[in-house]
This record gives structure tokens, C-alpha cells and sequence, in this order.
């Protein structure tokens, strides 16, 4: 590293958002240092968002040598590209009014009792963990652990993540998390492709994995040409492959409950050189013989039952391990034990030569971050509970459906799962309609698996009285009134039973009590940099006010308890909050429809080269594999154009300006199978490029199609939009611009907008119906990929307004180009436009000193993070 980047928000100083305009819209006046509007609440939300008083706000504009904040924009955005409109969008609420709105809303939702299981079940979250963690600041609002100087606390929770997966599947080594079931299954596909010593084409999913698995599998298994089979794998002949198989997927439990013995499988997948994956469940795991013992070599899954929230299907941490062989391929970050310059124990990223930001489109995967804040949940559960305790729940709903399946025999109904854990197929003679039916009526969510047959998945908030309900659904005397006798024999035979010991490690038996959880807990939390110390501006991942009030709807019932798969007349209040966010997003970006599918960025990028790909495939052109990616572009965009299943070409920058002339000259040597120009803008480099308008026309010119990186909408809002630019396709970063706090290297939401004609390659979903009509496929295991932390987006954009959110904008291009403008006379800065402006970010050049000092980047940024501290 030779250089400084520093990003800017409208958080890093004190700016007052209502003096800016030239044209005040109405009567003001002043109280303090603070100026009001005469005739509004005292309680709005951007005065509070944006800070800093009037006089602080004239002399950054004087320093910077701008008369107000239009001047400014007009010196740092090209003119052609400056937007004459302003956004038509609601004025902002209060923050009063903004949960009083939302309350209304939420209460649409319609909470039932939900056993479709399918990957996702109801928890208890433990108070502690809810207060302390997820509602805590100190948590959410940290950042990534790429500075482990200042992560400590997350990464030694991380690490418990990784070693409480480790135990659980009996493998030897585990990821800090991936975004969900499905896309890990996905990776694990990628894994055993690319781990042959020739590619192996063809890869096997049993049937009874979970439907969206196994759809997110056939998305990703179409850019690298792998065949994907579904079918019975205990009765599947696999010696027609020869050696073309590089590997096979099964459900452990599957997705129907049954528990197989699939040792014989994988013995003979490993004879014909393929990998054995398996999808399995954690609390599963207490009680069965892990994956590990009988032949896996990866182990992937959804820790959601340890503690998270439903959240109408996310965010929860996925988790990936594998044996050791495989650990350098292994996708997404891996936390490891190391030792500081005293010798004291510390806590780093591993193999991070692995990650997209440094092999670029050679990298293995394009997981930026994935679900930090879920994965430090999940073992935050498993350090309070133990061993005991979790095998304890796991024995009780095991105990609960054992009970179930006995009565519901009683009833005349056949069980069609031999050996389950929590889960039953119940065969009903004549149609489950009306099962299906008297369940709803009773305010129970049953899975409807056929026309024949009702699913039912048990879970740790099950009470007697919950199941007693249940029981009475299959009763044929509605008078009758189960006498629940305990089962006492198990229904896992003695060959599944798990003999193994694990979560040993003294983590795990030692916070048992409230207040040692509590202590526990806040002593991680005093070891990390969080914005409840100082502002972060690491990058264009510029840190934003996480909201209180964006924040407490999050935990309300109605967001966190409805299943993913629930009649959408249960979620009517999510469906109103995702048209409104949607509309709000296609308003500030100019495009024609969003989906909010892809829980990620990364995940986004991804999605919005899928689309493009099957927009090119649709009109006969499919030989269009070629993305031109500038070298000022993100990382993670060449990872994700070569995951896409694309070529990667670099188009060369000129003192951070774009090359026009490379540009065109790759655009039409490579005309026929152009498919896209990946731009990131404003650019890494901290500069609007004048040129973006041509190089747009020059893509379309020769065919290809524009893909805008959003990261960097921070800058943008109010003042231009993507659409307008000339930009196909875009994403957002929803944990960024819009507010959603990064939570320690995720959560995170990374929706796309899209012109009409992009519309109907929209990804799909098995389940609940999404996307256009020539949908991709699903890009993320839930419909709309993490909806439980949207409410955030929802009121931040609800709460500023057209002009709160202009000038959001405005203070992030004050901050920056302030603080260029002062380090200027000590520091080369490295990017400016013609007007000697800077974006929302800049560059400042360390180079010299690592002559004349011996100083380098990396040791200014380390002493930055103790200053901040």
C-alpha cells in the first residue's frame, strides 16, 4: 500500500443541512447556532442526520473557495451529467411520525404459527443477546476486521463462530460466515468444479434438498456450464459420469426430515474423484453423527436457529466448512490466531491473498463481506448456552415430534419420514387442502409439500399448548383434547446417534449466567472501533449514522417473526415496505424496477451480470462473455464479472481520468462478444470522470450493456442519476448510502435497478413467486434476500426527504473537498478534477516517505486508527 484513501459522509462534521441551498424555500429562523424552519417540528430527522452550525458550514465552503453548496456541486459534477430536478419524493417525517407510519404497516403482517421449516425454523433469542448485541451499537454500527489493531472483540467472537461449526459438522476447519444456505451451496458447487485436476462438468443434487437450494445451484451451475442432475442419490447410478462428476449435494436431515445414511455414497464418490457436500443443521447436529465422520468434505448450512430472527428470510450467517485440503479455496473470510509484536495472543484474517480486493478476477470467490453481526449472534447463543444446553433443545424438539408423530398416527394418518430429527411428512388420504386449510384457520403455517402431503417442522419455541393446537389440526373430533404421552424411545436409530464430543473449548462452559454473558459480551465490545467512538472512513464503505429510530423496528415482532415462505397475505405489510422502498430506490437512480433479492454487494454485482448475460442470451447473443472493467473500478467487480462466467479485460486510466481511447479501442476490437463495461463512479479514485457520458455511448455503440457500481451513491443522490448517466443496470449498497449499519463485515443488501428492457431477467424464486418472466433464477436462498433489516433503508429515506437526502450529498462533497483542501499544502492529493475538486473521497500520496522516512501508508493508517481510538 502506497497511498491513502479517505472517504467523507455527511457525519464527519457538524453541517447544517437547512442553510445550504441559496433559496431558502421558506421563513427561517435562528435558535443557538442551529436555524429552523418557522412553520416545521423541531424533531426532523436531517438536522439531526447531518449536524454542524451555520458559521462551521461558511467557513469549509470559504477554505474550499465555493459561495454555497450549488457552487460546489457545480465544480465537482460534470455539468452534463448534473440533474435539473429535484427528486420527487414524499417530504421527510419526524422521527415521531416515522414509527407511528411504520407501526401501521408492521401491523399488516400477520404473525402465525409457522412449521414449514424448509432451512428456516422459529428461535428464542436470548435477552441478553438481543439488548446487547443486536439492539447494541457497539456491535452494528463496527466495521469491517480488516484492521484487526481495532477488531479484536468481533474476531475472537468470530472465531468462536468458526470453531462451534467446526465441532458441530466434525470438520477441520470453518469460514466467518457466508450470506446464506443456498449461495453456499453454491460455493461448494464452485469448489468441487474447480478442485479436479481436470473441470469436472457435471455435478449431483439429491431431490431432497431444500427447493431453493437447489434453484440457487442451477443460477450459479449456468456461467460455468456445469450440468446440474437432481435426482435420488441413494438410488441414482452414478458410474454413467466416469470421471466427469466433480461432486454431489445432500440434505442432512433432508428437506422432508428423513435421516439417511449416506457413508457408502460418499465412499463412492470419492472413488470416482468428486467432492461430497453436504447441507446440514447445527441443532441437528447435537444428535447426530456429524457430516465430518461419515465422509463430507464440506459441510454447509444456516446457523439461523442458533438465535436469529426469521426476519421474513434474512439476514442470517450461512456456514461453510470443510476439511483441511480444501482450506485454501475455501470462500469468504476465515478468521486466525496469531501472535502481536508483545507476543500476546491476537486475532487476524487468514489467507486474505485469497480475496477478490487482491486477485481481482482470479480470486475464488467474489464474498466481500457476508454476515458478521448474525455469525457473532449465533455464537454468542452457543457460548450461552453450551453443549448441554443446545443439545438439551435439540433432544426437546426431537422429544416434541416424536410425541407428534405418535398422536397424528393415532389419528389413522400415515408418517411417511422412517427417522427424523424435527421434521414429518404426514401422507393425508384424500388431499392436504383441507389440512392445509384448517391449520390457517387455526393460525398455523404448515408446509403444503404436494397434493397429498403436509410437512411439519418443530422448533425450540414450541410449547405444550402450541403443539396440542397442532395435534387438534389432524384431530378428526374437534372436541378432542391430546393427552401428549412422552415417547420415550428416540426415532434416530442407534447408528445416526452422535458418540462424539463437542464445543469443549472453555468459551463454551464458562458464560452461563446473565452476568457473565453480559460481561462477557461488553468485554469484545471494548476491544472494537465502532461508530460509538468515532467516525470510520475506510474507503468508499463510508460509515453513516445508524439511526436509532431506523434501528427499532427491526426487532418488532411483526418484521422479525414471519417465515420467508408464509402466505404472502401474511406479509402485507413487508409487500408495502418493499413497494416503497422499491419505488423510492427507482426514484433516486432513475431505473425502471428493483429487486431487492441480492443480500450483498458483491451479491449485486453479481445479479446485475446474470442479468445482462441473459439479456444478450435472449436475443442470440450469446458469444458476448467480454466485461471491460477500468483499473479505478472496486475489486470485487472483476471477481464478479469472472463468477458471472465473463472474461475480464482492464481498460487503463490517465491520471484517474478514464482512457477514452483505450476504451474504445477494446470496445471494438472485441465488438462481437462485448457484454459489458463494469464503471464505478464516482470512481475509486475520488473523481467524477467527465468523460462517463461517451464511454457509455461507446459501450452502446458497439453493443455491450452498462453496469454501474452504486457503492459510491453517497455521492450522487439529488444531484444525478445513474439511469440518467447511461447506465443498463446498477447496484446499491443498502449498508452504505442508505444507513443499514455494517455489523462488524455484514449484513449488508445489494439491490439492483434496471432499465425496461432489463425487467423481465429479474431473478425469480421457487418459492414465492418473484422477478420478470424470464427470470435468472435465484441469486439468494429467500425471495427478497434479507427483508428483516430493509425498515432501515425504508426510514432513512422516508425520514430525509427529497432535500435531506441532497443534502447528504452535499455535505459529503463539502467534507471531502474541506479536508483535501487543508492536507493539500502538506500532502500530494492524488486525483482532482479540472476545478482541483475531489468527489466524496480522495487520495492522498505517502510515496515520498517511504524514502525520505521509511514511512509507508500502512503506517500512517495504523497510527490513524490509534488516534481515532
Amino acid at each position: 500500500m502506497r497511498v491513502l484513501s479517505f472517504a467523507f459522509n455527511r457525519r464527519i462534521t457538524y453541517v447544517n443541512n437547512r442553510s445550504l441551498f441559496s433559496k431558502p424555500l421558506i421563513q427561517k429562523f435562528s435558535s443557538s447556532s442551529r436555524t429552523y424552519d418557522a412553520f416545521s417540528p423541531l424533531d426532523t430527522f436531517p438536522r439531526r442526520h447531518n449536524g454542524s452550525s451555520d458559521s462551521d458550514v461558511k467557513r469549509m465552503l470559504d477554505i474550499v473557495g465555493v459561495k454555497d453548496m450549488e457552487d460546489l456541486a457545480s465544480k465537482t459534477v460534470p455539468a452534463n451529467i448534473l440533474s435539473k430536478r429535484p427528486l420527487a419524493l414524499e417530504d421527510g417525517l419526524t422521527e415521531h411520525e416515522l414509527l407511528i407510519r411504520l407501526k401501521k404497516v408492521a401491523s399488516k403482517n400477520k404473525i402465525y404459527k409457522s412449521y414449514i421449516g424448509m432451512g428456516y425454523t422459529d428461535t428464542i433469542v436470548p435477552p441478553v443477546i438481543l439488548r446487547n448485541i443486536l439492539e447494541s451499537p457497539g456491535w452494528y454500527t463496527q466495521y469491517t476486521p480488516y484492521q484487526p489493531e481495532i477488531s479484536q472483540g468481533r474476531l475472537e467472537s468470530l472465531l468462536n463462530f468458526q470453531t462451534m461449526v467446526t465441532d458441530l459438522t466434525g470438520m477441520n476447519v470453518a469460514n466467518a460466515s457466508l450470506l446464506d444456505e443456498g449461495t453456499a451451496a453454491a460455493e461448494a458447487m464452485l469448489i468441487a468444479y474447480s478442485a479436479g485436476k481436470q473441470k469436472q462438468h457435471t455435478f449431483f443434487v439429491d431431490e431432497k434438498c431444500h427447493p431453493q437450494t437447489i434453484a440457487c445451484l442451477q443460477t450459479r451451475a449456468e456461467c460455468f456450464k456445469i450440468k446440474v442432475i437432481v435426482g435420488n442419490a441413494l438410488k441414482h447410478d452414478f458410474d454413467q459420469y466416469g470421471k466427469n462428476l466433480s461432486g454431489i449435494l445432500v440434505q442432512y436431515p433432508a428437506t422432508n426430515g428423513t435421516i439417511n445414511d449416506y457413508t457408502e455414497l460418499a465412499n463412492k464418490i470419492h472413488s470416482m474423484g468428486g467432492k461430497m457436500v453436504c447441507a446440514t443443521d447445527l441443532l441437528a447436529l447435537t444428535l447426530l453423527i456429524p457430516p465430518g465422520e461419515w465422509g463430507a468434505d464440506i459441510a454447509i448450512g444456516n446457523s439461523q436457529r442458533f438465535g436469529v430472527p426469521l426476519g421474513y428470510g434474512g439476514p442470517h450467517a450461512a456456514f461453510f466448512a470443510c476439511k483441511e485440503p480444501l482450506v485454501r479455496r475455501i470462500p469468504g473470510r476465515l478468521v486466525g490466531v496469531s501472535r502481536d509484536p508483545s507476543g500476546n495472543k491476537a486475532y487476524r484474517l487468514s489467507l486474505q491473498t485469497r480475496e477478490q480486493h487482491i486477485r481481482r478476477e482470479k480470486a475464488t470467490s467474489n464474498i466481500c463481506t457476508a454476515q458478521a453481526l448474525l455469525a457473532n449472534m449465533a455464537a454468542m447463543y452457543g457460548v450461552y448456552h453450551g453443549p448441554e444446553g443446545v443439545k438439551a433443545i435439540a433432544k426437546r424438539i426431537h422429544d416434541f415430534t416424536n410425541t407428534l408423530a405418535a398422536d397424528i398416527k393415532r389419528h389413522g394418518y400415515t408418517i411417511k419420514t422412517d427417522h427424523f430429527f424435527d421434521t414429518l411428512n404426514v401422507h393425508i388420504e384424500g388431499g392436504s387442502e383441507s389440512i392445509y386449510k384448517k391449520a390457517l384457520n387455526a393460525g398455523i403455517n404448515l408446509r403444503k409439500v404436494d397434493d397429498f402431503t403436509i410437512g411439519i417442522t418443530l422448533d425450540e419455541t414450541v410449547t405444550k399448548d402450541d403443539l396440542v393446537n397442532l395435534i387438534r389440526v389432524f384431530a378428526k373430533d374437534p372436541t378432542y383434547i391430546p393427552s401428549l404421552v412422552d415417547v420415550e424411545k428416540s426415532n434416530i436409530p442407534k447408528q445416526f446417534i452422535r458418540t462424539s464430543s463437542f464445543m469443549q473449548h472453555q468459551v463454551f462452559n464458562s458464560y452461563h449466567s446473565e452476568t457473565e454473558m453480559l460481561r462477557y459480551i461488553y468485554h469484545l465490545q471494548s476491544k472494537d472501533l465502532s461508530l460509538a467512538h468515532s467516525m470510520i472512513s475506510l474507503g468508499s464503505c463510508t460509515m453513516k449514522l445508524n439511526a436509532t429510530t431506523e434501528m427499532i423496528p427491526v426487532t418488532w415482532p411483526e418484521f422479525a417473526n414471519i417465515h420467508p415462505f408464509a402466505p404472502i397475505d401474511q406479509a402485507e405489510g413487508y409487500k408495502i415496505l418493499i413497494q416503497e422502498l422499491e419505488h423510492d430506490l427507482a426514484e433516486i437512480t432513475g431505473f425502471d424496477s428493483i429487486s431487492l433479492q441480492p443480500n450483498s454487494g458483491a451479491q449485486g454485482e453479481y445479479t446485475g451480470l446474470r442479468v445482462i448475460g441473459a439479456y444478450h442470451k435472449s436475443r442470440g447473443d450469446e458469444k458476448r462473455d467480454i466485461c471491460l472493467i477500468p483499473d479505478s473500478a472496486h475489486g470485487t467487480n472483476p471477481a464478479s464479472a469472472a463468477v458471472s462466467g465473463m472474461s475480464v479485460l482492464n481498460v487503463k486510466c490517465n491520471n484517474g481520468d478514464l482512457d477514452m481511447k483505450d476504451l474504445e479501442e477494446k470496445a471494438n476490437k472485441y465488438k462481437d462478444r462485448l457484454a459489458a463495461f463494469m464503471v464505478t463512479y464516482p470512481s475509486t479514485f475520488g473523481v467524477f470522470e467527465n468523460g462517463v457520458l461517451k464511454a457509455c455511448e461507446i459501450i452502446h455503440n458497439y453493443g455491450g450493456q452498462v453496469y454501474m457500481d452504486g457503492a459510491n451513491m453517497n455521492a450522487q443522490i439529488g444531484l444525478c442519476k445513474p439511469a440518467d448517466i447511461g447506465a443498463d443496470v446498477c447496484h446499491l449498497n443498502l449498508h452504505k448510502t442508505f444507513c443499514i449499519p455494517h455489523g462488524g463485515g455484514g449484513p449488508g443488501v445489494g439491490p439492483i435497478g434496471v432499465k425496461s428492457h432489463l425487467m423481465p431477467f429479474l431473478p425469480g424464486h421457487p418459492v414465492i413467486k418473484t422477478g420478470g418472466d424470464k427470470g435468472i433464477g435465484p441469486v439468494s436462498a429467500a425471495p427478497f434476500g434479507s427483508p428483516n433489516i430493509l425498515p432501515i433503508s425504508w426510514a432513512y429515506i422516508k425520514m430525509m426527504g427529497s432535500e435531506g437526502l441532497k443534502s447528504a450529498t452535499y455535505y459529503a462533497l463539502l467534507n471531502a473537498n474541506y479536508m483535501a483542501r487543508r492536507l493539500s499544502g502538506h500532502y500530494k492529493i492524488l486525483y482532482t478534477n479540472q476545478n482541483g475538486m475531489c468527489a466524496h473521497e480522495f487520495i492522498v500520496d505517502i510515496r515520498p516517505f517511504a524514502t525520505s522516512a521509511d514511512i509507508r501508508a500502512i503506517d500512517v493508517a495504523k497510527r490513524l486508527q490509534f488516534l481515532t481510538r
